[in-house]
């Protein structure tokens, strides 16, 4: 288990390289706990891709057009700012 590695600075306080206390968050003395950023980027992409092609076939009034492109700005906004914070991150450290 690389990701947990102790740190024990006194005999009653132990620290955890990874930042994540094992009292609020049980599993981090047992398993992997992280993200799948790259993942997660290409699902959201990948929403956005398939909401747009939506827009093509037989629609009766553009109010579908209208919630489908609109969720998809959302969802590429979200992603852009996701991307942004996460290539800064180092520097507020």
């Amino acid at each position: 288990m690389a990701g947990n590695a102790v740190e024990k600075r006194t005999d009653n306080e132990v620290s955890y390289s990874n930042g994540v206390d094992p009292h609020e968050e049980p599993s981090a003395e047992w398993g992997w706990h992280g993200g799948f950023p790259k993942a997660t980027q290409g699902a959201g992409w990948f929403t956005v891709f398939a909401l747009l092609i939506m827009l093509i076939g037989n629609h009766e009034n553009n109010t579908e057009n209208v919630w489908l492109v609109g969720t998809a700005i959302a969802i590429a906004l979200g992603l852009v700012y996701d991307l942004k914070r996460r290539r800064t991150a180092w520097r507020r450290n």
